[in-house]
């Protein structure tokens, strides 16, 4: 190549034989930028196209919350099974997130609670649990009906303690544990309020001004006090015998079995009034019924 005046010297181009804005992005070649090429911290956001960072571009454990959208972060992309009791935070679970079947999609009891199962209630409005043996009851759950057998004359003052048994004709029956007796003084099966009836049937082929019948009760299992009396009188109203019933009531808070018992007296005036006793039916008899808790 033919030069006019002094030819020029070979050497390298140089960036500052190049002006400013001539090269354009036609005029580099593809990849010939490599990493090597960019300073650090010199490729700004507006450098880079939307969608273009892709998961294999994050480091592991790069991402931490304060980089995240409030409200970004949906149920698709939570894994299945991953949340866990300590990420949800006390009182967050309202009623509204509580399934319809919470209780009838769950197995059932097939019996009575037993005592220190445990029930859910909302104690003015803070949720506590409680024992079944705190709530049960509202109904009866001890009745029980005993009977004189026998006859006898005269009086029984010290209570009947002979010829009883619990009733066991004509479909009857008794419902819980049910009382027992020695010698004529009833032990009660548990402690709680308890309705007595005592129905004293008497005969006589004469007359007899009074023919009482009497609950007594002790609370220290040994002095017995009257709690309950009936009266009657038998006036004879024909040639063979005339009968009369005395009843009694008394409600008793058995607070203790050990010292709290009952018995059945029978007075009369008449020492050959007779005391109508049955293994067929009741004549002379003792009604227990457990009203509830002391």
């Amino acid at each position: 190549m033919s030069y006019i005046g002094k030819q020029p010297r070979k050497a390298a181009l140089t960036a500052s034989d190049i002006e400013d804005g001539i090269i354009t992005a036609a005029k580099i070649e593809d990849g010939a930028v490599v990493a090597a090429e960019i300073a650090s911290n010199a490729v700004t956001t507006a450098k880079i196209n939307a969608d273009a960072v892709t998961g294999a571009k994050i480091a592991d454990d790069a991402i931490n919350s304060e980089h995240y959208t409030d409200g970004s972060v949906d149920t698709a992309h939570i894994a299945d099974a991953n949340v866990t009791t300590a990420k949800i935070a006390d009182d967050a679970i309202t009623a509204a997130k509580i399934n319809n079947d919470i209780i009838s999609g769950t197995t059932a009891l097939a019996s009575e609670p037993a005592d220190t199962d445990e029930f859910l209630v909302s104690d003015a409005g803070t949720l506590k649990r409680i024992d079944y043996s705190l709530i049960k009851g509202g109904g009866i759950t001890e009745a029980d009906q005993w009977r004189l057998t026998t006859n006898f004359t005269g009086a029984a003052e010290t209570g009947i303690q002979s010829n009883l048994e619990r009733i066991d004709t004509d479909g009857g029956g008794y419902l819980g544990t049910g009382m027992s007796q020695s010698s004529g003084v009833f032990t009660f099966p548990s402690t709680g309020f308890w309705y007595l009836h005592f129905c004293a049937n008497s005969t006589l082929g004469g007359d007899d001004r009074a023919v009482s019948s009497y609950i007594e009760t002790t609370t220290d299992n040994s002095s017995y006090s009257t709690a309950a009396s009936g009266n009657s009188f038998i006036k004879q109203t024909s040639s063979s015998v005339t009968y009369t019933t005395a009843h009694s009531f008394f409600i008793f808070d058995c607070t203790n079995t050990s010292t709290h018992k009952a018995r059945f007296s029978i007075s009369n005036v008449n020492s050959s009034t007779s005391t109508d006793g049955a293994t067929d039916r009741n004549s002379t008899y003792m009604t227990f019924i457990r009203l509830g808790d002391t």
